[in-house]
């Protein structure tokens, strides 16, 4: 069975939202919700792949230190293996924009549950909205 790594954020702004992505209609999980990122190429750290996305994604700048890890999800697809490595950040340069998306959405971390989502996503809903909870 081949691991594919993959990184995601919860990107934060200054009212404690999170930045959701809706995939495109045309590509797996069409039309779902899910944490911005993407694969890690060989030879890239995670942070390196997640700066990288993040510019491709949304067009914003992100520096690797500002990064955080938070936890991870892992999901068997069959002959593939998804590990989803989650950080958070909350500083980043640029306005957020949908340059690989159907749409973005800032969000309570209370409301994350009402956006239907990848398996990989999932676990990381629970968690960012008892974080906020406090």
């Amino acid at each position: 069975m081949d691991l594919l790594p993959v990184v995601a954020v919860a990107l934060t702004d200054a009212q404690g939202r999170v930045l959701i992505a809706q995939r495109p209609f045309d590509k797996e999980h069409g039309g779902l919700w899910e944490f911005p990122g993407g694969k890690i190429e060989p030879g890239e750290s995670p942070e390196a792949a997640l700066v990288r996305e993040l510019h491709e994604e949304l067009g914003v700048t992100v520096v690797p230190e500002q990064l955080e890890p938070l936890t991870f999800s892992s999901v068997d697809r069959g002959t593939r293996h998804l590990l989803l490595l989650l950080y958070r950040c909350g500083s980043w340069q640029g306005e957020p924009r949908a340059l690989d998306a159907a749409a973005i959405r800032w969000v309570e971390p209370d409301t994350l549950a009402n956006y239907d989502m990848p398996a990989a996503d999932r676990p990381f809903v629970s968690i960012l909205a008892a974080e906020r909870r406090g």
